[in-house]
């Protein structure tokens, strides 16, 4: 086996980064591109593990202002334990600056994220549910795209709450097919709709009740889907409201930032693009 190069992703490598997404699950939730990768290839940096021609692991992040968001560090299983992924996230984390990601239950994956600088703040919850009765599903793939104003309006209210500007990646999310746009005067949430699928995220408000409200609002709006996803971090009394009302916990990761500078009480993040 040869020594494997890590190098930032091209078109050609893309198909192989899928595959390995493909093969964690992760994909689930984005049935048609452009997805997640295409978004951190576009609005931050994608890294890819290449051993013998084939790609084994990749890492993308996304940037919000100073922010740096580590949406996804996989590597195959054979290759775990040949420093493709620490050496892949040595290179996507800038040192110094302010850095946010969800781990799972890898305690090597916890490990490497704390020797990187970032510190557990709280757990993720991955909450879902399902149909309200036997009403029909909605689909919101016929409504208009969220207006430019609007979503400036929501860019400005999610920089407060998440630590940092990222008005072109929410610009680019407002666009795709299925997305709108649940807006008030101190509260916003961003919905997509995939097949029988709904993802809430991400959401905040100028208060935890401000942010509760627009995420039921939200989650009410489609009473006949066939899931609706929300990540909700487990300081957050949106956690209790929506598991009293029937929802499920699906999974859970743990919220690590190298610094307070998330409001997360008041905020919901989006699963992927967080």
């Amino acid at each position: 086996m040869g020594e494997p190069i890590v190098r930032p992703a091209a078109d050609a490598d893309m198909p192989g980064v899928r595959a390995v997404a493909g093969h964690f699950g992760l994909l689930g939730l984005w049935p048609e591109r452009p997805d997640f990768v295409d978004a951190e290839r576009a609005f931050g940096e994608v890294l890819v593990g290449e051993v013998d021609g084939a790609i084994v692991g990749f890492g993308g992040t996304l940037r919000r202002g100073a922010v740096t968001h580590l949406g996804d560090l996989f590597v195959l299983p054979d290759h775990q334990s040949s420093r493709v992924g620490r050496t892949i996230l040595s290179r996507l984390l800038p040192s110094g600056t302010p850095k946010v990601t969800f781990a799972s239950d890898d305690n090597r994956a916890l490990a490497l994220y704390v020797r990187n600088g970032m510190r557990p703040r709280c757990p993720l919850f991955y909450l879902k549910r399902r149909p309200l009765g036997d009403r029909p599903v909605r689909r919101d793939s016929g409504q208009a795209a969220p207006g430019e104003a609007d979503v400036h309006a929501a860019a400005a209210m999610d920089a407060h709450v998440s630590g940092g500007d990222r008005t072109s990646t929410l610009t680019w999310y407002a666009g795709l097919p299925g997305v709108t746009l649940h807006l008030s005067g101190s509260g916003y949430a961003f919905v997509r709709t995939a097949g029988d699928k709904v993802v809430i995220g991400p959401a905040g408000g100028a208060t935890p009740q401000d942010c509760a409200d627009i995420v039921l609002e939200s989650a009410n709006a489609h009473p006949g889907a066939g899931l609706v996803h929300v990540a909700v971090p487990g300081t957050h009394p949106l956690l209790a409201l929506l598991l009293d009302a029937g929802w499920r916990i699906g999974d859970m990761d743990t919220l690590l930032t190298s610094e307070d500078f998330m409001r997360i009480d008041c905020y919901v993040p989006h699963p992927d693009l967080g």
